[in-house]
Parts: structure tokens; sequence; C-alpha cells
């Protein structure tokens, strides 16, 4: 079976190439350990063949299904962004996180990785539902088990007064 992402770029003429995806939950399913569970969204790419490299703009929206960082049930997170990556064709090591080295024998780009990677860093640093719509039963498990953390802490102080003066040092 043929990937999608893999993109054999031997026949292509020098100039501009168009390329869309969608992005599913198989797709999510095919990365391991994804943090992303589901998803639907658009990607565009549009691949610019020239003599000794290919440069792929990637644009992309829509909406993946991961789980609340305070409550940990599914949420729908919208997303979007764009990514550059530029394929130099070579057998060195590429240094910069954007440019990816090919080798001469080459004949396709796989832009599996590159897809994911743009969408993972579009995801918000802690992605939560609204105010209200967390599973309030795990919100209230949470809050006990802070406070008692809290009153853990607060004996710890009573016990020992060393510590006290320890944290005032600097």
């Amino acid at each position: 079976m043929k990937n999608q992402f893999e993109i054999p770029f031997v026949g292509l003429k020098i100039g501009i190439h168009d390329f869309e995806f969608k992005i599913d939950k198989s797709f999510f399913e095919s990365m391991p350990y994804s943090i992303i569970n589901n998803g639907d969204l658009k990607i565009w790419m549009e691949l610019e063949r020239k003599e000794t490299m290919l440069i792929a703009d990637f644009e992309f929206f829509g909406t993946i299904k991961m789980d609340c960082a305070r409550c940990n049930e599914e949420i729908d997170v919208e997303v979007e962004g764009d990514l550059t990556i530029y394929y130099k064709f070579g057998n060195e090591e590429a240094e910069d996180e954007n440019l990816i080295v090919i080798p001469y024998e080459s004949y396709q780009i796989d832009v599996t990785q590159p897809i994911y990677e743009m969408i993972t860093m579009a995801i918000p640093l802690r992605p939560v539902h609204e105010e209200g719509e967390c599973d309030e039963e795990m919100v209230k498990l949470i809050e006990k088990f802070q406070n008692q953390q809290k009153e853990d802490n607060k004996k710890e102080d009573d016990i020992d007064p060393r510590w006290s003066a320890l944290k005032n040092l600097n």
C-alpha cells in the first residue's frame, strides 16, 4: 500500500507542485507514543523542486482530540500553523532542524514526521477545558489531593524548626 505522505520527486519538473492531505485518527495511531488521540485536519504542501534541493512549505488547520491537562478527559483543540522544510541533496549531516539532507540516490521524501511535529508544535502549552467543562469528579479529587499535600507540608514545617532556618539561606 502506498503511503500518501511519501512524495516521489523524481518525476516532478523543476517548479512548484501542490499537494493536499487529510489527517485523521489513522495518522495519529500510526505515530508511536502520540499525545494526540484523533484529529480532523487539512494540510496543504507547496513543494518547489530546484536543481539541488526541494523546498516544502506546509500550512494546516483543524481540530485535534487529546487529553485535558486538568481532568484527563478528552478535549477538542483547534490548531493551525505553518512550516518550511528544506531538502538538500548530499551525504553530510544536517545541523538545522528545518534542513533535511537526502542521499543523491533518493527518489522520494516522507513528510509524515514533519507534519506530525508541525501539528504537535501548534498545541497550546496546557490544553484544558473551558471553566466548568472539566470532569467534576476528577477536579474534586485533584483539589482534595492538593489540600492534603498542603496539610502535610504544614505538618512537616511544624515538626522540625531547622527546616525553616534552612529555607531562608540563599
